[in-house]
């Protein structure tokens, strides 16, 4: 277990966004390079709007040209550990995140695949042509 993104994730939570769930959530990613980039939920009037930890994170990493993921873990202050919610389970696909740890701020911890989180992921290889489009990887 990573203890150093664990500790990454707690700490970053305290800078969430969250005026109206209350629910502060704090990710933090490890490129297979060994990069840390980390996010939090910055929510929004407009629900909708909402960004996740776990999105802001990985999309943090793309766009400082990072590409290949092994882990992330996502912090929470609640009694026990959350998963990720279904979107961004669906974007973790996209990049086959290995480990997804799951923490709560009074060290509660679980381990997941991503595979047990999100079983039969919709993927490029289900696209037609499914790794032709490289050119983007």
């Amino acid at each position: 277990m990573d203890e150093q993104l664990i500790e990454a994730a707690l700490a970053v939570r305290d800078k969430a966004y969250a005026p109206y769930s209350h629910f502060l959530v704090g990710a933090a990613l490890r490129t297979k390079n060994g990069c840390l980039f980390t996010g939090v939920n910055v929510e929004n009037a407009s629900y909708g709007l909402t960004i996740c930890a776990e999105r802001a994170a990985i999309f943090q990493a793309v766009a400082a040209g990072e590409r290949e993921f092994s882990s992330m873990a996502i912090a929470v202050d609640a009694p026990l550990p959350a998963a990720p919610c279904g979107a961004c389970r669906q974007v973790m696909a996209e990049f086959g995140f290995e480990e997804i740890i799951l923490c709560t701020t009074d060290k509660q911890v679980k381990t997941f695949s991503l595979a047990d989180l999100l079983p039969e992921a919709f993927v490029k290889e289900n696209l037609p042509g499914g790794d032709r489009n490289e050119k983007n990887k």
